[in-house]
């Protein structure tokens, strides 16, 4: 009866984490508009007001006028693979990844930040690798 009710209050203890663990994941929504190069996928997770560095460009905007830069990435530098190499959460949760590109690599990072019980981005880079 004793290793019966030690198995069920392992189970229950495993069921009752579950929620943390999946604090630190990333939508696999983000990671697939990532790989397609799909600007409007990606954005749909933005916060109001996002902080996106592109390359050389950096400023904070709405997310309307993110996702406009975004797809301008997208339509000079088409992705050929999206890939995260690291991702962590405290806080919030952030992701590093490579993305191969027809004009090169790049690396990109983004922070989010639970917002309604929806992880939004709150910070983009992108940076030639």
């Amino acid at each position: 009866m004793r290793k019966k009710s030690g198995i069920v209050m392992l189970f229950m203890l495993l069921l009752s984490m579950g929620p943390l663990v999946s604090l630190g994941q990333i939508p696999p929504q983000i990671i697939s508009g990532l790989k397609a190069g799909d600007a409007k996928v990606v954005a749909s997770h933005f916060n109001e007001n996002i902080e996106l560095v592109v390359v050389d460009r950096e400023l904070v905007c709405s997310q309307a006028q993110g996702e406009q830069i975004l797809k301008d990435f997208f339509a000079r530098n088409k992705p050929i693979d999206f890939k995260i190499t690291h991702q962590g959460s405290d806080d919030s949760s952030y992701a590093i990844g490579k993305m191969q590109t027809a004009n090169g690599n790049f690396r990109v990072y983004f922070l989010l930040r639970s917002k309604g019980g929806k992880a939004q981005i709150v910070q983009l880079k992108i940076d030639k690798d």
